[in-house]
Formats: structure tokens, C-alpha cells, sequence
């Protein structure tokens, strides 16, 4: 079967709630992807940072097909073998003492959200019901009926209320917005330490040194939402790490499974995380031991294979040749660590078309932008490769 009729099943039998590139991936490893017909493409996507570590890596792999062997699911109506092992290696590698694991990004926000209204409500006395959570313009942080109430992106937000009440939105990048919107009934400041989907936005420096004060005066949770920055993306193993500060909540998901299974999960101290009690909150398949198993692995690749040093190296050469292409469709280029994006005078779509053609994968995202993200195991031999191509590509206008 050839890729038009993978693409034409798929529009034919499945809701038409994406607007995919022209490609049919059908297998991949490392930096590449294939498609049906064979043609190579270098991966700078890394499925929305999902794979960090590369497509199939050989360990991550090697600990999936040795798990399935053993066990794969118990729920957490008992104890198994391997979710102790996995939440004591989370907790020591980002510094947390105690993790609470989901399966999606989207379910760990909702758990953050959980914890941060609980905890208002049994440690600070706030009323209940009263508890608000500040949040950015222009965020991301999942598509639940809960999270997309907070969005201020009509494609994620319209048509979908009521919306769920509780959050209040302040500009992103604005500390004193922050400290002018705190009352006495807010719990926590959910906020992502780069807006990945909103177009690689990074804040000025240290604005996290000024929100991590502002909330820890008056007493709020600060819950940073690093599903897409965390595991080394940005160039450090977790993006707050680049102004040394440390939140109450820390949200990842996406490159903790590997590139193999949605693994997600929030780490705090227990004096937060002890507002969950049995029965409160849960997942059946959350902390199941595939995914304990993969997690493990995907940590251990990230450590060993020194990940998050590999993406400040590379992510600042990248960015710096970007920097130079000399052409009037570039407005600007921005991002840290191997997570960049140029944003364009003109619509971005024809040109991730046309890198597509020339066998390079990266997505537009808000019309005029193209994200950077590719595995962090990428080689500056394959970066300059890839970088040939985007040159030619942006020094001519494409209608």
C-alpha cells in the first residue's frame, strides 16, 4: 500500500480534527523517519518532544519487550514491583519527594489543578469553591474541558462550554501582572517556563526568579508546567534550572515514556502531596509497569547518553546558524536548548510543505511559525545537513 492510501483511510474513517503534513510515517529510528515508499526523513519535531531520545531506542526498548514478558498491568488496586523503583528514581533525578504518576500531559495538569485547589482548601482554609489559579495568555496546557476553560486560543477554546470557572489569565512574561492578580483566594500560578505551542515564546531573563518570589510571599503554589521543556529539551534536564530556582509542583509527561507510552506524573514535597488521601484521585493504568519500566529506561538513557548537554551544545549552534540565514521572510528566531522557532512575514505552511519535500519534518504552529525540535541525539553533521536545506528554502518566497 503506497502513502495516498494510508492518508486517504485515515480521512475517510477518523475525525478531521488535525491538519497533518502530507506524510505517512511507517517506521523510524534515531533521528529518521520512513515512509511507505522509502524516502528518509530527518525528524525536528520529535512528535511534540515526546522523543527526546530518539525513535526506538535500543534500551527503551530492550526494558518495554523485557516488561511485557513479565507483567504489564495491575491498576493500583495492589502493589507491583517496579512503580516504587520508577517514583524513587523521578523523585531523586529532578529533586522531588514524592511523585504522583498519570499516562498523558493533560491528565498530570488536571492532577496539578487537583492538588492546588486541595491543598487550598484543607491547608490555607480558603472557602470552598472560592480557589483561583493564575495562568498565562497564550498558553498550553492540554485539551480537557477543565484546561481548554484556561486557554485563550479560540481553535482549542470555542465551542466547547460552559467553561469550568476558577482561573484567571495575566500576560505571559509579566511579573508584576502576576503579583497585581494574586488575592486571598489564590492557590497556585500554572504557567509553562517556555510557551512551547504558543510559538517557542521564552520569557525575559529572570522571570522565573521574580514569579518563584512573588509566589512564595503570598504563600501560592508555583507549578511549572514542563511536559515539553522537562528531560532536557531546553539544554538543562529541567528548564527552571536555567535561573536556579525550584517550584512547589513540577508537571512532565511527553519524554518520560521514551517515544514508547504516554508516561506523565507531578513531583512535589510530601507536605503538598499529602492532601491526597485513598480514594481522592487516580488512574487505572497510571503508574502500571510498562510504563514504570520505560520510564526507568528513558531516565537512565537521558543520564548516561548526557541528553541535556548534547541540546545546549547543539540547540545553541543551531540557533546561532539560524541567526545568519540572511532573508526577508525571517522575522525572528528565538528558543534554548534544542527547542527553537522562526517566525516568518508570511504563512508557514507552504514552507514546512516544502521542507517536507526536501525531507525535512518540522510544523507550523500559529500560521506564521515553524518549530525546531528534533531528538536530542541529533549530530551536528545531520544539524548542518538539515541546515542546507532550510537555507535554500527560506531565501525563496514560495506563494
Amino acid at each position: 500500500m503506497n502513502s495516498q492510501y494510508y492518508m486517504d483511510l485515515e480521512h475517510e474513517y477518523g475525525a478531521h480534527n488535525y491538519h497533518p503534513l502530507p506524510i505517512v510515517i511507517s517506521r523510524a529510528k534515531g533521528v529518521y523517519v520512513y515512509d511507505p515508499e522509502g524516502k528518509r526523513y530527518l525528524d525536528c519535531l520529535s512528535a511534540y518532544s515526546a522523543v527526546n531520545h530518539g525513535h526506538r531506542h535500543p534500551k527503551i526498548i530492550k526494558a518495554l519487550i523485557e516488561q511485557t514478558k513479565k507483567l504489564t498491568l495491575t491498576s493500583r488496586a495492589f502493589y507491583n514491583d517496579k512503580l516504587g523503583e520508577f517514583l524513587k528514581k523521578l523523585t531523586e533525578t529532578a529533586g522531588f519527594e514524592m511523585a504522583l504518576p498519570m499516562n498523558t500531559g493533560a491528565e498530570a495538569v488536571e492532577t496539578a489543578i487537583k492538588l492546588a485547589r486541595r491543598y487550598g482548601y484543607m491547608k490555607r482554609a480558603i472557602p470552598e469553591g472560592k480557589a483561583e489559579i493564575i495562568v498565562a495568555a497564550n498558553n498550553f496546557h492540554g485539551r480537557t474541558t477543565t484546561i481548554i476553560s484556561m486557554s485563550t486560543d479560540p481553535s482549542a477554546r470555542d465551542y466547547y462550554g460552559p467553561y469550568t470557572p476558577g482561573f484567571v489569565v495575566i500576560p505571559f512574561n509579566d511579573a508584576e501582572a502576576l503579583e497585581k492578580a494574586i488575592t486571598p483566594n489564590t492557590v497556585a500560578f500554572l504557567v509553562e517556563p517556555i510557551q512551547g505551542e504558543a510559538g517557542v515564546l521564552v520569557p525575559a531573563e529572570g522571570y522565573l526568579k521574580k514569579i518563584r518570589k512573588i509566589t512564595s510571599d503570598h504563600n501560592v503554589l508555583l507549578m511549572l508546567d514542563e511536559i515539553q521543556t522537562g528531560f532536557g529539551r531546553t539544554g538543562k534536564l529541567f528548564c527552571y534550572m536555567h535561573e536556579d530556582i525550584r517550584p512547589d509542583v513540577l508537571i512532565v509527561g511527553k519524554a518520560l515514556g521514551g517515544g514508547l507510552l504516554p508516561v506523565s506524573a507531578i513531583l512535589a514535597d510530601k507536605k503538598y502531596m499529602e492532601v491526597f488521601e485513598p480514594g481522592t484521585h487516580g488512574s487505572t493504568f497510571g503508574g502500571n509497569p510498562l510504563a514504570c519500566a520505560v520510564g526507568m529506561a528513558a531516565i537512565d538513557v537521558l543520564l548516561e547518553e548526557h541528553l541535556p548537554e548534547r541540546s545546549a551544545e547543539l540547540g545553541a549552534y543551531f540557533k546561532g546558524e539560524l541567526m545568519k540565514i540572511r532573508s526577508k521572510l525571517i522575522k525572528e528566531v528565538r528558543g534554548k536548548g534544542l527547542l527553537i522557532a522562526i517566525t516568518l512575514t508570511k504563512k508557514a505552511r507552504p514552507y514546512t510543505e516544502a521542507l517536507k519535500e526536501r525531507g525535512i519534518l518540522a510544523k507550523e504552529t500559529h500560521e506564521d511559525t515553524i518549530r525546531f525540535a528534533p531528538p536530542l541525539v541529533i549530530t551536528k553533521r545531520q544539524i548542518n545537513g538539515a541546515l542546507r536545506i532550510i537555507k535554500a528554502i527560506l531565501k525563496k518566497e514560495i506563494a
